[in-house]
């Protein structure tokens, strides 16, 4: 059957080994989060004043900021102007909590500022949607159909657009995070102790960018190798 190298093919140890390196990124983040969780701001901030200080500070007043529920699950949303801060990191005076909210603020920042990649990055959402959900229709077709090159040439790249989302969001992650770390010691919100471990917090959320990356770059090879360049199997 031409489908069957999705799931006996020997390069599924590939799959195996992006879901093994997602996995131990984020067991990582959770305890680095944890760690540090129990570190309190000498300051005495909480993450929320410290958002609306940065926010205010960095000319952004017309940002709303708001709650929502659930564990980091705080985020910035450029189309509706407002930064929401989860129900655990909000109130909390962390030092955790406050470089979460001091990175979510860092994203508005890169909008104020019509950063580049974050706007190529909005650019592809609808893009790489579209990618995700047509893709394996396309390809399977392809196989169908006796191996048509066009299809399956079509399918591999829609499913590739994931892995060019997935580097575009590095360099917005990245930057977001310098961003945070700057402001929150120009404005002496955290203490020189206590900079050191925010920037901690954020260089472990950003490593599970990072591996996203090399999962969906192996998802990608695997297809590849698989179904490109002549190889594919009828």
């Amino acid at each position: 059957m031409p489908f069957m190298p999705f799931y006996w093919d020997p390069t599924i140890i590939l799959i195996f080994i992006g879901l093994a390196i997602s996995g131990f990124a984020s067991m990582y983040v959770q305890s680095t989060y944890s760690k540090y969780s129990g570190v309190k701001s000498k300051r005495g901030y909480t993450a929320s004043d410290v958002c609306r200080e940065i926010l205010n500070v960095s000319q952004l007043q017309n940002v709303r900021l708001e709650g929502i529920r659930g564990n980091l699950t705080d985020h910035y949303n450029s189309q509706d102007n407002v930064l929401r801060l989860s129900d655990t990191t909000r109130n909390s005076t962390s030092v955790a909590a406050i470089g979460v909210a001091a990175h979510e603020a860092g994203h508005a920042m890169q909008d104020r500022d019509n950063y580049g990649p974050l706007r190529l990055r909005s650019a592809l959402v609808p893009v790489t949607n579209f990618g995700q959900t047509a893709a394996f229709p396309i390809l399977l077709l392809g196989l169908f159909m006796g191996g048509s090159d066009i299809l399956i040439n079509i399918g591999l790249l829609l499913f590739s657009l994931t892995l060019l989302f997935q580097l575009v969001t590095l360099p917005v992650e990245f930057d977001a995070s310098r961003r945070a770390i700057r402001v929150l010691e120009e404005q002496n919100l955290l203490t020189q102790e206590e900079l050191p471990q925010a920037k901690k917090v954020l260089n472990a959320a950003a490593l599970t960018y990072v591996t996203a990356a090399i999962a969906s770059f192996l998802s990608v090879l695997r297809l590849f190798l698989l179904f490109g360049g002549g190889r594919r199997r009828r």
